[in-house]
Protein backbone atom coordinates (compact mmCIF):
# COMPACT_ATOMS: atom_id res chain seq x y z
CA UNK A 1 0.00 0.00 0.00
CA UNK A 2 0.89 3.69 -0.82
CA UNK A 3 -0.10 6.69 -0.42
CA UNK A 4 -0.73 7.34 -3.73
CA UNK A 5 -3.59 4.11 -4.10
CA UNK A 6 -7.28 4.11 -3.80
CA UNK A 7 -7.31 1.78 -1.08
CA UNK A 8 -5.08 4.37 0.99
CA UNK A 9 -7.19 7.38 0.11
CA UNK A 10 -10.08 6.47 0.36
CA UNK A 11 -9.94 3.53 3.21
CA UNK A 12 -7.12 3.13 5.24
CA UNK A 13 -7.02 6.65 5.44
CA UNK A 14 -10.13 7.83 6.45
CA UNK A 15 -10.70 4.99 8.69
CA UNK A 16 -7.04 5.78 10.63
CA UNK A 17 -7.72 9.55 10.88
CA UNK A 18 -11.46 9.19 11.95
CA UNK A 19 -10.79 6.25 15.17
CA UNK A 20 -7.45 8.33 15.93
CA UNK A 21 -9.08 11.60 16.68
CA UNK A 22 -12.00 10.17 18.68
CA UNK A 23 -9.69 8.07 20.43
CA UNK A 24 -9.43 10.46 23.25
CA UNK A 25 -6.42 12.85 24.62
CA UNK A 26 -4.31 9.75 25.85
CA UNK A 27 -0.88 9.96 23.88
CA UNK A 28 -1.04 6.29 24.75
CA UNK A 29 -4.48 4.96 23.44
CA UNK A 30 -3.52 7.13 20.29
CA UNK A 31 0.14 5.10 19.68
CA UNK A 32 -1.29 1.81 20.26
CA UNK A 33 -3.95 2.65 17.65
CA UNK A 34 -1.25 4.27 15.29
CA UNK A 35 0.87 1.35 15.87
CA UNK A 36 -1.75 -1.31 15.38
CA UNK A 37 -2.64 0.76 12.20
CA UNK A 38 0.97 0.40 10.91
CA UNK A 39 1.08 -3.29 10.97
CA UNK A 40 -1.86 -3.51 8.75
CA UNK A 41 -0.54 -0.79 6.41
CA UNK A 42 3.00 -3.04 6.45
CA UNK A 43 1.05 -6.46 6.07
CA UNK A 44 -1.21 -5.22 3.63
CA UNK A 45 1.92 -4.91 1.23
CA UNK A 46 3.77 -7.52 2.64
CA UNK A 47 1.84 -10.24 3.99
CA UNK A 48 4.35 -13.08 4.19
CA UNK A 49 7.49 -10.78 5.07
CA UNK A 50 5.51 -8.37 8.04
CA UNK A 51 7.49 -10.72 10.57
CA UNK A 52 11.27 -9.20 8.96
CA UNK A 53 9.63 -5.86 10.38
CA UNK A 54 8.94 -7.60 13.75
CA UNK A 55 12.07 -9.20 14.32
CA UNK A 56 14.21 -5.91 13.33
CA UNK A 57 12.17 -4.02 16.29
CA UNK A 58 12.24 -6.87 19.05
CA UNK A 59 16.12 -7.17 17.68
CA UNK A 60 16.82 -3.30 18.39
CA UNK A 61 14.65 -2.98 21.69
CA UNK A 62 16.95 -6.10 22.75
CA UNK A 63 19.91 -4.74 22.06
CA UNK A 64 19.05 -1.41 22.83
CA UNK A 65 18.24 -2.10 26.50
CA UNK A 66 21.34 -4.03 26.73
CA UNK A 67 23.58 -1.65 25.57
CA UNK A 68 22.19 0.62 27.45
CA UNK A 69 23.58 -1.27 30.97
CA UNK A 70 26.41 -3.10 29.51
CA UNK A 71 27.43 0.45 27.44
CA UNK A 72 29.98 -2.05 25.39
CA UNK A 73 31.03 -1.27 22.30
CA UNK A 74 31.10 -5.17 21.41
CA UNK A 75 27.24 -4.82 22.08
CA UNK A 76 27.07 -1.90 19.50
CA UNK A 77 28.66 -4.15 16.95
CA UNK A 78 26.28 -7.12 17.47
CA UNK A 79 23.30 -4.55 16.94
CA UNK A 80 24.88 -3.45 13.79
CA UNK A 81 26.04 -6.72 12.27
CA UNK A 82 22.44 -8.63 13.27
CA UNK A 83 20.81 -5.43 11.71
CA UNK A 84 22.89 -5.26 8.73
CA UNK A 85 22.18 -9.39 8.36
CA UNK A 86 18.73 -8.58 7.75
CA UNK A 87 19.44 -6.57 5.24
CA UNK A 88 22.20 -8.19 3.16
CA UNK A 89 20.05 -11.66 3.60
CA UNK A 90 17.20 -9.94 2.10
CA UNK A 91 18.43 -7.64 -0.23
CA UNK A 92 22.01 -8.60 -1.46
CA UNK A 93 22.51 -12.41 -1.13
CA UNK A 94 20.76 -13.14 -4.52
CA UNK A 95 22.87 -10.77 -6.46
CA UNK A 96 25.96 -11.95 -4.18
CA UNK A 97 24.84 -15.68 -5.33
CA UNK A 98 24.54 -14.44 -9.19
CA UNK A 99 27.38 -13.03 -9.41
CA UNK A 100 29.80 -15.82 -8.09
CA UNK A 101 27.78 -18.54 -9.97
CA UNK A 102 29.81 -18.20 -13.54
CA UNK A 103 32.81 -19.03 -10.86
CA UNK A 104 31.45 -22.33 -8.74
CA UNK A 105 31.21 -25.78 -10.31
CA UNK A 106 28.04 -26.69 -12.27
CA UNK A 107 26.98 -29.59 -9.68
CA UNK A 108 25.97 -26.90 -6.69
CA UNK A 109 24.36 -24.57 -9.27
CA UNK A 110 21.47 -25.98 -9.06
CA UNK A 111 21.30 -25.72 -4.78
CA UNK A 112 22.40 -21.99 -4.75
CA UNK A 113 19.81 -20.77 -7.83
CA UNK A 114 17.36 -21.38 -4.59
CA UNK A 115 18.49 -18.76 -3.38
CA UNK A 116 17.99 -16.32 -6.67
CA UNK A 117 14.70 -15.62 -5.88
CA UNK A 118 14.68 -14.47 -2.36
CA UNK A 119 11.88 -11.28 -1.81
CA UNK A 120 13.24 -7.81 -0.92
CA UNK A 121 10.47 -6.70 1.81
CA UNK A 122 9.41 -3.45 1.55
CA UNK A 123 11.38 -0.44 3.16
CA UNK A 124 13.58 -2.54 4.76
CA UNK A 125 16.46 -0.46 4.03
CA UNK A 126 14.60 2.12 5.93
CA UNK A 127 13.84 0.69 8.78
CA UNK A 128 17.21 -0.75 9.48
CA UNK A 129 18.65 2.44 9.20
CA UNK A 130 16.59 3.98 11.70
CA UNK A 131 17.27 0.86 13.80
CA UNK A 132 20.78 1.08 13.66
CA UNK A 133 20.82 4.79 14.47
CA UNK A 134 18.74 4.19 16.92
CA UNK A 135 21.39 1.80 18.96
CA UNK A 136 24.49 3.82 18.01
CA UNK A 137 22.55 6.95 19.46
CA UNK A 138 21.98 4.54 22.60
CA UNK A 139 25.46 4.03 22.57
CA UNK A 140 26.75 7.65 22.38
CA UNK A 141 24.41 8.97 24.92
CA UNK A 142 22.70 10.84 22.34
CA UNK A 143 19.42 9.22 23.54
CA UNK A 144 18.06 7.25 26.03
CA UNK A 145 16.73 3.48 25.88
CA UNK A 146 13.26 3.52 24.88
CA UNK A 147 11.94 1.05 28.12
CA UNK A 148 8.33 0.88 26.44
CA UNK A 149 8.48 -1.64 23.92
CA UNK A 150 5.42 -0.29 21.57
CA UNK A 151 6.88 3.09 21.55
CA UNK A 152 9.90 1.69 19.98
CA UNK A 153 8.01 -0.51 17.80
CA UNK A 154 5.87 2.86 16.58
CA UNK A 155 9.11 4.76 15.69
CA UNK A 156 10.77 2.47 13.23
CA UNK A 157 7.55 1.08 11.76
CA UNK A 158 5.16 4.21 11.44
CA UNK A 159 3.63 4.22 8.43
CA UNK A 160 3.93 7.68 7.11
CA UNK A 161 7.98 6.80 6.65
CA UNK A 162 8.26 3.38 6.50
CA UNK A 163 8.26 2.56 3.17
CA UNK A 164 10.83 5.39 1.78
CA UNK A 165 11.30 7.53 4.61
CA UNK A 166 12.28 10.50 5.34
CA UNK A 167 14.63 8.58 7.42
CA UNK A 168 13.74 9.67 11.03
CA UNK A 169 16.70 9.61 13.78
CA UNK A 170 15.22 8.41 17.08
CA UNK A 171 16.68 11.45 19.16
CA UNK A 172 14.95 13.67 16.51
CA UNK A 173 11.21 11.85 17.32
CA UNK A 174 11.50 10.30 21.12
CA UNK A 175 9.65 13.29 22.62
CA UNK A 176 7.41 13.47 20.17
CA UNK A 177 6.09 9.98 20.52
CA UNK A 178 5.60 10.76 24.47
CA UNK A 179 3.87 13.72 24.34
CA UNK A 180 3.05 15.66 21.66
CA UNK A 181 -0.24 18.47 20.56
CA UNK A 182 -2.75 18.63 17.65
CA UNK A 183 -4.30 21.75 16.20
CA UNK A 184 -6.50 22.45 13.73
CA UNK A 185 -3.52 24.77 12.51
CA UNK A 186 -1.16 21.61 12.45
CA UNK A 187 -3.59 19.87 10.53
CA UNK A 188 -4.35 21.89 7.98
CA UNK A 189 -0.68 22.59 7.04
CA UNK A 190 -0.46 18.73 7.12
CA UNK A 191 -3.25 18.57 4.73
CA UNK A 192 -1.59 21.16 2.58
CA UNK A 193 1.67 18.86 2.62
CA UNK A 194 -0.21 16.29 1.65
CA UNK A 195 -2.13 17.37 -1.39
CA UNK A 196 1.19 19.05 -2.59
CA UNK A 197 3.16 15.52 -2.20
CA UNK A 198 0.23 14.42 -3.78
CA UNK A 199 -0.02 16.65 -7.34
CA UNK A 200 3.79 16.14 -7.44
CA UNK A 201 3.55 12.56 -7.53
CA UNK A 202 0.30 12.02 -9.62
CA UNK A 203 0.43 15.02 -11.77
CA UNK A 204 4.47 15.36 -12.34
CA UNK A 205 6.22 12.34 -11.99
CA UNK A 206 3.83 9.64 -13.43
CA UNK A 207 3.29 11.59 -16.26
CA UNK A 208 7.18 11.79 -17.04
CA UNK A 209 8.11 8.18 -15.98
CA UNK A 210 5.48 6.88 -18.57
CA UNK A 211 7.45 8.67 -21.45
CA UNK A 212 10.55 7.62 -20.08
CA UNK A 213 9.78 4.25 -19.47
CA UNK A 214 9.15 5.03 -23.75
CA UNK A 215 12.50 5.82 -24.33
CA UNK A 216 13.91 3.39 -21.70
CA UNK A 217 12.10 0.14 -22.42
CA UNK A 218 12.59 1.09 -26.50
CA UNK A 219 15.23 -0.65 -28.74
CA UNK A 220 18.41 1.51 -28.24
CA UNK A 221 19.31 1.03 -31.83
CA UNK A 222 15.94 3.27 -33.27
CA UNK A 223 16.57 5.84 -30.45
CA UNK A 224 18.35 9.28 -31.58
CA UNK A 225 20.03 11.62 -29.68
CA UNK A 226 17.00 13.99 -28.73
CA UNK A 227 15.43 10.48 -27.83
CA UNK A 228 17.91 10.12 -25.23
CA UNK A 229 17.89 13.48 -23.90
CA UNK A 230 14.16 13.38 -23.40
CA UNK A 231 14.04 10.27 -21.50
CA UNK A 232 17.25 11.20 -19.64
CA UNK A 233 15.28 14.41 -18.68
CA UNK A 234 11.66 13.10 -18.29
CA UNK A 235 13.58 10.36 -15.83
CA UNK A 236 15.43 13.48 -13.82
CA UNK A 237 12.04 15.18 -13.48
CA UNK A 238 10.01 11.80 -12.27
CA UNK A 239 12.70 10.39 -9.27
CA UNK A 240 12.28 14.05 -8.11
CA UNK A 241 8.55 14.55 -8.04
CA UNK A 242 7.72 10.66 -7.42
CA UNK A 243 10.65 10.91 -4.03
CA UNK A 244 10.19 14.46 -2.97
CA UNK A 245 6.19 14.24 -3.32
CA UNK A 246 6.18 10.89 -1.63
CA UNK A 247 8.29 12.31 1.31
CA UNK A 248 6.24 15.65 1.49
CA UNK A 249 2.78 13.38 2.09
CA UNK A 250 5.02 11.60 4.67
CA UNK A 251 5.65 14.85 6.41
CA UNK A 252 2.23 15.85 5.97
CA UNK A 253 0.67 12.87 7.16
CA UNK A 254 2.94 13.14 10.41
CA UNK A 255 1.52 17.10 10.92
CA UNK A 256 -1.44 15.68 11.03
CA UNK A 257 -0.49 13.38 13.86
CA UNK A 258 1.21 15.80 15.87
CA UNK A 259 4.48 14.67 14.88
CA UNK A 260 7.44 17.18 12.88
CA UNK A 261 9.90 14.94 10.72
CA UNK A 262 12.77 16.22 9.33
CA UNK A 263 12.18 17.85 5.04
CA UNK A 264 14.23 15.13 3.14
CA UNK A 265 14.42 17.91 -0.06
CA UNK A 266 15.73 21.20 -0.99
CA UNK A 267 15.35 22.28 -4.34
CA UNK A 268 18.68 20.22 -5.40
CA UNK A 269 18.25 20.71 -9.05
CA UNK A 270 19.55 24.45 -8.46
CA UNK A 271 22.10 23.25 -6.97
CA UNK A 272 26.13 25.16 -7.70
CA UNK A 273 28.11 21.40 -7.52
CA UNK A 274 27.73 17.92 -6.91
CA UNK A 275 28.74 18.84 -3.12
CA UNK A 276 25.79 20.90 -3.10
CA UNK A 277 23.85 18.79 -4.55
CA UNK A 278 23.91 15.73 -1.73
CA UNK A 279 23.11 18.85 1.09
CA UNK A 280 19.95 19.01 -1.15
CA UNK A 281 19.25 15.85 -2.25
CA UNK A 282 17.65 13.12 -0.27
CA UNK A 283 18.74 15.11 2.90
CA UNK A 284 17.89 12.64 5.90
CA UNK A 285 19.89 9.62 3.85
CA UNK A 286 22.96 12.04 3.05
CA UNK A 287 22.88 13.43 6.74
CA UNK A 288 22.89 9.53 8.08
CA UNK A 289 25.96 8.80 5.99
CA UNK A 290 27.62 11.49 7.40
CA UNK A 291 26.87 10.94 11.20
CA UNK A 292 26.98 7.26 11.07
CA UNK A 293 29.62 6.48 8.46
CA UNK A 294 32.24 9.07 7.20
CA UNK A 295 32.68 11.30 10.64
CA UNK A 296 33.54 7.76 12.43
CA UNK A 297 35.58 6.69 9.27
CA UNK A 298 38.01 9.91 10.44
CA UNK A 299 35.97 12.48 8.09
CA UNK A 300 38.50 15.14 7.12
CA UNK A 301 40.55 14.97 10.65
CA UNK A 302 43.35 12.66 9.19
CA UNK A 303 44.64 14.34 6.64
CA UNK A 304 43.47 14.96 2.45
CA UNK A 305 44.03 10.99 1.46
CA UNK A 306 41.94 10.10 4.18
CA UNK A 307 39.28 12.60 3.73
CA UNK A 308 39.04 11.86 0.20
CA UNK A 309 38.84 8.02 0.70
CA UNK A 310 36.37 8.33 2.95
CA UNK A 311 34.50 10.35 0.58
CA UNK A 312 34.17 8.19 -2.16
CA UNK A 313 33.62 4.73 0.51
CA UNK A 314 30.51 6.80 1.50
CA UNK A 315 29.14 6.71 -1.90
CA UNK A 316 30.40 3.93 -3.15
CA UNK A 317 28.25 2.43 -0.35
CA UNK A 318 25.09 4.64 -0.55
CA UNK A 319 25.43 3.60 -4.38
CA UNK A 320 24.93 -0.11 -2.64
CA UNK A 321 22.39 0.83 -0.42
CA UNK A 322 19.97 1.87 -3.00
CA UNK A 323 19.88 -1.30 -5.04
CA UNK A 324 21.60 -4.92 -5.61
CA UNK A 325 22.90 -3.88 -9.16
CA UNK A 326 25.93 -3.19 -11.10
CA UNK A 327 24.23 0.10 -11.93
CA UNK A 328 23.67 1.61 -8.55
CA UNK A 329 27.30 0.42 -7.42
CA UNK A 330 28.33 2.39 -10.51
CA UNK A 331 26.29 5.58 -9.88
CA UNK A 332 27.27 5.65 -6.83
CA UNK A 333 31.27 5.54 -7.50
CA UNK A 334 30.49 8.08 -10.53
CA UNK A 335 29.05 10.44 -7.58
CA UNK A 336 31.58 9.96 -5.26
CA UNK A 337 34.44 10.33 -7.98
CA UNK A 338 32.80 14.10 -8.57
CA UNK A 339 32.80 14.81 -4.59
CA UNK A 340 36.64 13.57 -4.60
CA UNK A 341 37.88 15.83 -7.58
CA UNK A 342 35.48 18.74 -5.94
CA UNK A 343 37.33 18.37 -2.79
CA UNK A 344 40.49 18.37 -4.75
CA UNK A 345 40.18 21.76 -6.15
CA UNK A 346 37.36 21.63 -8.64
CA UNK A 347 35.11 23.55 -5.96
CA UNK A 348 37.36 26.20 -6.10
CA UNK A 349 37.38 26.83 -9.73
CA UNK A 350 33.41 26.09 -9.83
CA UNK A 351 33.07 28.99 -7.41
CA UNK A 352 34.69 31.62 -9.55
CA UNK A 353 32.69 30.95 -12.38
CA UNK A 354 29.33 32.37 -12.89
CA UNK A 355 26.32 30.81 -11.49
CA UNK A 356 24.37 29.67 -14.45
CA UNK A 357 27.41 27.28 -15.60
CA UNK A 358 27.67 26.39 -12.09
CA UNK A 359 24.11 24.97 -12.60
CA UNK A 360 24.61 23.42 -16.03
CA UNK A 361 27.96 21.99 -14.59
CA UNK A 362 25.84 20.09 -12.29
CA UNK A 363 22.66 19.25 -13.75
CA UNK A 364 24.35 17.46 -16.64
CA UNK A 365 26.25 15.36 -14.17
CA UNK A 366 23.07 14.36 -12.13
CA UNK A 367 21.34 13.60 -15.70
CA UNK A 368 23.79 11.44 -16.95
CA UNK A 369 23.45 9.62 -13.27
CA UNK A 370 20.20 9.20 -13.60
CA UNK A 371 20.50 7.16 -16.43
CA UNK A 372 22.70 4.76 -14.76
CA UNK A 373 20.08 4.88 -11.65
CA UNK A 374 17.40 4.13 -14.37
CA UNK A 375 18.86 1.50 -16.44
CA UNK A 376 18.45 -1.83 -16.67
CA UNK A 377 21.72 -2.91 -17.31
CA UNK A 378 25.19 -1.30 -17.36
CA UNK A 379 25.13 -1.97 -21.39
CA UNK A 380 21.83 -0.40 -21.35
CA UNK A 381 23.00 2.66 -19.61
CA UNK A 382 26.06 3.23 -21.61
CA UNK A 383 24.23 2.75 -25.42
CA UNK A 384 21.76 5.59 -23.54
CA UNK A 385 24.91 7.98 -22.86
CA UNK A 386 26.31 7.45 -26.13
CA UNK A 387 23.23 8.42 -27.56
CA UNK A 388 23.02 11.40 -25.80
CA UNK A 389 26.55 12.53 -27.19
CA UNK A 390 27.10 10.96 -30.36
CA UNK A 391 24.07 12.10 -32.64
CA UNK A 392 23.04 8.80 -34.33
CA UNK A 393 20.33 6.53 -34.93
CA UNK A 394 16.81 6.00 -38.01
CA UNK A 395 15.88 9.92 -38.50
CA UNK A 396 13.44 7.80 -40.42
CA UNK A 397 12.18 6.06 -37.16
CA UNK A 398 11.97 8.95 -34.34
CA UNK A 399 10.47 7.91 -30.81
CA UNK A 400 9.45 11.16 -30.15
CA UNK A 401 7.21 11.87 -32.79
CA UNK A 402 5.25 8.47 -32.37
CA UNK A 403 4.36 8.64 -28.48
CA UNK A 404 5.29 10.93 -26.22
CA UNK A 405 5.77 14.76 -27.49
CA UNK A 406 2.18 16.06 -27.02
CA UNK A 407 0.96 19.23 -25.19
CA UNK A 408 0.30 17.58 -22.03
CA UNK A 409 4.09 16.16 -22.09
CA UNK A 410 5.21 19.56 -22.71
CA UNK A 411 3.00 21.80 -20.14
CA UNK A 412 3.80 19.12 -17.55
CA UNK A 413 7.81 18.90 -18.47
CA UNK A 414 7.67 22.76 -18.28
CA UNK A 415 5.83 23.12 -15.05
CA UNK A 416 8.24 20.08 -13.08
CA UNK A 417 11.40 22.60 -14.70
CA UNK A 418 9.61 25.62 -12.88
CA UNK A 419 8.83 23.50 -9.68
CA UNK A 420 12.22 22.27 -9.49
CA UNK A 421 13.53 26.04 -8.37
CA UNK A 422 12.25 28.34 -5.60
CA UNK A 423 10.80 30.71 -7.99
CA UNK A 424 7.64 30.20 -6.71
CA UNK A 425 8.20 31.04 -3.71
CA UNK A 426 9.64 34.49 -4.82
CA UNK A 427 6.38 35.10 -7.09
CA UNK A 428 3.99 34.41 -4.43
CA UNK A 429 6.04 35.79 -1.55
CA UNK A 430 8.53 38.22 -2.27
CA UNK A 431 12.00 38.33 -2.85
CA UNK A 432 12.74 39.85 0.22
CA UNK A 433 11.27 36.09 1.73
CA UNK A 434 13.52 33.07 1.98
CA UNK A 435 12.00 30.04 2.31
CA UNK A 436 14.07 26.74 1.15
CA UNK A 437 11.11 24.64 0.53
CA UNK A 438 7.19 24.43 -0.25
CA UNK A 439 7.44 23.04 3.33
CA UNK A 440 7.97 25.82 5.24
CA UNK A 441 5.07 27.35 4.42
CA UNK A 442 4.06 27.34 8.23
CA UNK A 443 6.24 30.41 8.29
CA UNK A 444 4.66 32.53 5.94
CA UNK A 445 1.99 35.15 7.15
CA UNK A 446 -1.30 35.01 6.14
CA UNK A 447 -2.05 36.98 3.05
CA UNK A 448 -5.34 37.75 0.82
CA UNK A 449 -4.49 34.86 -1.32
CA UNK A 450 -4.84 32.52 1.33
CA UNK A 451 -8.83 31.91 0.12
CA UNK A 452 -7.15 31.28 -3.78
CA UNK A 453 -4.38 28.94 -2.77
CA UNK A 454 -7.02 26.73 -0.87
CA UNK A 455 -8.89 26.64 -3.92
CA UNK A 456 -5.99 26.32 -5.87
CA UNK A 457 -5.54 23.39 -3.75
CA UNK A 458 -8.59 21.69 -3.66
CA UNK A 459 -8.41 21.68 -8.15
CA UNK A 460 -4.98 20.32 -7.80
CA UNK A 461 -6.36 17.32 -5.22
CA UNK A 462 -9.57 16.66 -7.46
CA UNK A 463 -7.43 16.65 -10.79
CA UNK A 464 -5.10 14.20 -9.23
CA UNK A 465 -7.47 12.18 -8.00
CA UNK A 466 -9.57 11.52 -11.14
CA UNK A 467 -6.31 11.05 -12.91
CA UNK A 468 -5.01 8.23 -9.90
CA UNK A 469 -8.51 6.97 -10.90
CA UNK A 470 -8.62 6.61 -14.72
CA UNK A 471 -4.74 6.06 -14.89
CA UNK A 472 -3.10 2.15 -14.33
CA UNK A 473 0.08 3.84 -14.82
CA UNK A 474 1.41 4.68 -10.76
CA UNK A 475 4.89 3.29 -10.11
CA UNK A 476 6.99 4.39 -7.36
CA UNK A 477 10.32 4.22 -7.87
CA UNK A 478 11.99 3.89 -4.24
CA UNK A 479 9.04 1.13 -3.17
CA UNK A 480 12.09 -1.39 -4.27
CA UNK A 481 14.60 0.35 -2.01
Amino acid sequence: MVFSSTVFLFYFLPVFLIVYFLIPKSIKLKNIWFLIASLFFYFWGEISFIYVLILSIVLNYLVGLWLHRAESKYVLWLGIVLNLTILVGYKYLSFLISNFLPFIDESTHKGLETWLSIHLPLGISFFTFQGMSYLIDVYKKDALPEKSFFNLALYIGMFPQLIAGPIVRFKEIAAQIKKRTHSIEKVSFGITLFIIGFGYKILIANTMGAKADMVFNYDLELLTSFDAWAGALFYTLQIYFDFCGYSTMAIGLGLILGLKFPKNFNFPYISRSITEFWRRWHITLSSWFRDYLYIPLGGNRHGNFRTYSNLFTVFVLCGIWHGASWVFLIWGIYHGFFLVIERLGLGKILKTLPIPINNIYTLVIVVIGWVFFRAESLTQATSIIKKMFIPSGNKEVLLHTQNFINNEVTIVFLLGCFLSTPLINYIFFGKGRKWSTLMDLEKMPKTKFDIFWKIFLLIVFIIALSKLVNESYNPFIYFRF
